[in-house]
């Protein structure tokens, strides 16, 4: 199984090139661990900066490129998004332990526009739609029971007809300002390739040390 394993990152790897653009190197090793159906490969690690100073880190799933910056989906009202308009400098992780390659990417977030927002929206299940609209994110939640009756309420209310997307929720997108692409190797002999913005259309290249 081992072999097996590190026969796919050699040829995951060979997709990689430091010439090419971030964003196609990123795309391009998504779409590999995706074809090898890896779980959730679209599920990023979101830092951000609380309100007390402190960080904060959560799951969320990427879902594009939009203008530019990677994109995910939230409650306007919720932990992360308070944040985010009170910081908007994050951070995003994707590991693969599988595949022992991690993609760190730093920049600043802002909120995707509303015809994105309601766009993204309509392709979500009707039950993600729903939950959209019962859930106060972030706040406090007696029981489950609770969550389940303003889900059945608004199943109810929405029924026969299509869901809008709610006022507080939208999309965010994370426009990098650096890139990482970390690979691992036997013996600590790790990769680390590292992009930062130098301007609006050049990145500056550099390996670290792992």
């Amino acid at each position: 199984m081992e072999n097996q394993l590190r026969k796919l990152r050699k040829k995951i790897m060979a997709k990689f090139s430091f010439e090419k653009d971030p964003f196609q190197n990123f795309l391009d090793l998504l779409a590999e661990a995706e074809a090898l159906e890896i779980p959730e490969p679209n599920a990023m690690t979101l830092s951000t900066i609380g309100l007390n100073g402190r960080p904060s880190s959560r799951q969320v799933l990427f879902k594009g490129i939009i203008r530019g910056g990677l994109s995910f989906f939230t409650n306007y009202e919720g932990r992360k998004s308070l944040e985010i308009f009170n910081k908007p400098h994050v951070a995003l992780n994707f590991f693969w332990a599988a595949l022992e390659m991690q993609i760190r990417i730093e920049g600043q977030a802002e909120k995707t526009t509303r015809e994105e927002s309601e766009t993204y929206f309509c392709t979500r299940p009707r039950e993600s739609q729903i939950g959209a609209w019962a859930s106060k994110q972030s706040e406090v939640l007696s029981d489950q029971q609770e969550f389940k009756t303003r889900y059945d309420e608004i199943e109810k209310k929405f029924k026969g007809q299509a869901i809008p997307c709610p006022p507080n929720w939208g999309g965010f997108l994370v426009r990098p300002e650096t890139f990482e692409f970390w690979f691992g190797k036997k013996n600590r002999l790790h990769e680390r390739y590292v992009y930062e913005k130098s301007s609006q259309l050049d990145w500056k290249r550099f390996m670290k040390f792992p």
